[in-house]
Order: structure tokens, then C-alpha cells, then sequence
């Protein structure tokens, strides 16, 4: 019988892997890189949590290996190259827009980011825990009537712009495709950059747009401006980010993820260290789609789409 190696935690859906009935026998053991590395050599296929980075040296190790699963958008923690070079199938859930387009969560949570560092929520709520009461200490700013700027209006990028419009805000966007989308004005990259008061990043991860928030960016942005990032971490200069942040060049930043994120000792990450200091950056460990319904939606289906492959293709 066929082996699946499962590093999902499928609590909240344990029903899902009974499609593997009399198709493949599943194992599924702790999301840790280490023992990824010394059990996959035994598996026909892998359900790929996000938290483990499957590079060249897992894939070696991997002889039997023949398809993986990601129940995510991004692949960044997937090395897809050296997978077609092994001849190794991989599903992620980026181009099932049937699915995806009911998932909100990631837009959501930029709001949710962006409205606790702008009022201050997250100290003054700690503050109230401590017995103070200091209303006027926490004042912020508003939404209304402010401007919020999205590079790349794809699916969250268009779901953020009714968001935006919904508080009242004037949406302007940029997009390397001709996209006309209801109260959003599309602009120049530069316009974009200069122009926004919040800008949000919704691009994917590739070599051309790696770090294509620059020094060059942050010097163009308002010095009142919060950058708001719930794509990919590598999208940002990160040496360049801590700069502006240290001298003031933007107002903040809020992150859900950050370039490293796989590092056993994420505590040491320079961005992490300066948040634990400063209150203009939010850094927020990945949840973006972390809701019951995005990800049962994304798990289920991934784990259906492996049991149908290793039905009509090894079983």
C-alpha cells in the first residue's frame, strides 16, 4: 500500500483523511524540519505544512516521493524547481479560485494589524490590564477620508479595496495587468508609493519583485505612512524597512510574516528584536489565513486532490 506523510495539523477536520481509505496508508507526525528529513525517504507522498521548508536536501532524501500537497497560496516554503527536476508533482490551492475567492481572512487581518498600531491597541489594553486608565495617552488617527494603496489588486488586493472603501477611504491601486475594478483609481507605481497613507502589499513572491520595497520606496513614502505586508516576507528590503522605521522615514509597519520565518531561532530576527522595543512595528506570526474556515477549506481540499491523484496515477 502507498505512504503519505502528514505534517498538517487536521484536528478540526480529522474526518478528511478517510478518503485515503484503501488507497494509502497515512502517518502523520510533528511539523518539525529534522524529522521531515528522516522519515520522507519511506513516502509516496507528503501533506506539506507551511512551518516546514522543503528544500534540496529533504527532496534528495525523498526516493519514493512523487506528489505534494500544500493547502496554501504561497510555495515559497517549497523548492518547485529542484521538485520538476525530481519529477515530483506539487499541488498548492494558488489558481483554485473557486475556493480561495470564499477565503477573506488574509485581507481581513491587514485591517486588524493596521487599525492596533494606529490606535494603539494592543499597549493600551495591556495598559488597563495594569490597573491605568490613560484615554488621552492612546490617542490615534482614523481611517476615513485617508488613503490606502494596494500593489497588486489580484483576489485579496480587490476584497482589501471594499474593505478600504467600506471605513471610507479613497482606493488607489497598482497592477502590472490593465485592471479596472469598481472605486478603485489605478496608478503609477511611483504614484502608488507616494500617494498612499497605508500601503498594502498583495503581489506573489518571485525573483523579479523580490525586495521591490526598496530604500528607494521608503524614501518616497509619506513620513506619515504605515506600510501593511500580509504577502511574502522577501517582498521587503528588510535592511532597508528597519532604516526607515529607525529614522523615521514611515510612521510603521505592520508584518504578518517575515523572510526566515523557518528559522529555528526566529527570536534572534533583527525585525523581531526591534519590535520588541519599539512600537511602530507589529509583527504577527503568519495567521493570515489562520480561521477555521480558511483552513479546513484549504486542508480538506488539498488532502482530497492527493487521495484523487495517487488513485488514478500509482494506486
Amino acid at each position: 500500500m502507498l505512504k503519505v506523510l502528514n505534517t498538517l495539523n487536521l484536528e478540526t477536520c480529522k474526518e478528511s483523511l478517510k478518503v485515503f481509505e484503501g488507497i494509502a496508508h497515512v502517518d502523520t507526525i510533528k511539523d518539525d524540519y529534522d524529522a521531515v528529513l528522516n522519515n520522507i525517504e519511506k513516502y509516496d507522498a507528503y501533506l506539506s505544512a507551511l512551518t516546514v521548508k522543503i528544500d534540496k536536501k529533504i527532496l534528495n532524501k525523498a526516493k519514493r516521493l512523487k506528489v505534494i500537497g500544500s493547502p496554501s497560496t504561497g510555495t515559497d516554503h517549497l523548492d518547485k524547481e529542484h521538485m520538476k527536476k525530481l519529477n515530483i508533482r506539487c499541488f498548492d490551492i494558488s489558481k483554485e479560485y473557486k475556493l480561495i475567492n470564499s477565503f477573506t481572512a488574509t485581507a481581513e487581518l491587514g485591517f486588524g494589524l493596521l487599525l492596533m498600531l494606529i490606535r494603539k491597541i494592543d499597549i493600551a489594553t495591556q495598559a488597563t490590564k495594569r490597573g491605568l486608565w490613560e484615554r488621552e495617552k492612546y490617542t490615534g488617527v482614523q481611517l476615513y477620508n485617508k488613503t490606502y494603496g494596494i500593489l497588486g489588486l489580484g483576489r485579496l488586493g480587490k476584497i482589501s479595496s471594499r474593505i478600504a472603501s467600506g471605513f471610507g477611504m479613497k482606493v488607489i491601486a497598482h497592477d502590472k495587468l490593465d485592471i479596472k475594478f469598481s472605486n478603485v483609481d489605478m496608478v503609477s507605481f511611483d504614484e502608488l508609493v507616494s500617494k498612499s497613507d497605508f500601503l498594502s502589499i498583495h503581489i506573489h513572491l518571485t525573483k523579479e519583485n523580490e525586495n521591490i520595497i526598496d530604500d528607494f520606496v521608503f524614501k518616497n513614502m509619506k513620513p506619515s505612512s504605515i506600510l501593511i505586508n500580509t504577502a511574502r516576507g522577501k517582498l521587503i528590503d528588510e535592511n532597508a524597512l528597519l532604516a526607515a522605521l529607525k529614522s523615521k522615514k514611515i510612521k510603521g509597519a505592520v508584518l504578518d510574516l517575515i523572510d526566515g520565518e523557518w528559522d529555528n531561532n526566529i527570536l534572534s530576527h533583527k525585525l523581531i528584536q526591534y519590535s520588541k522595543f519599539n512600537s511602530n512595528l507589529i509583527i504577527s506570526p503568519h495567521i493570515g489565513g489562520a480561521t477555521t474556515e480558511s483552513i479546513n477549506g484549504a486542508r480538506v481540499f488539498i488532502i482530497n486532490k492527493i487521495a484523487e491523484y495517487l488513485k488514478n496515477n500509482l494506486f
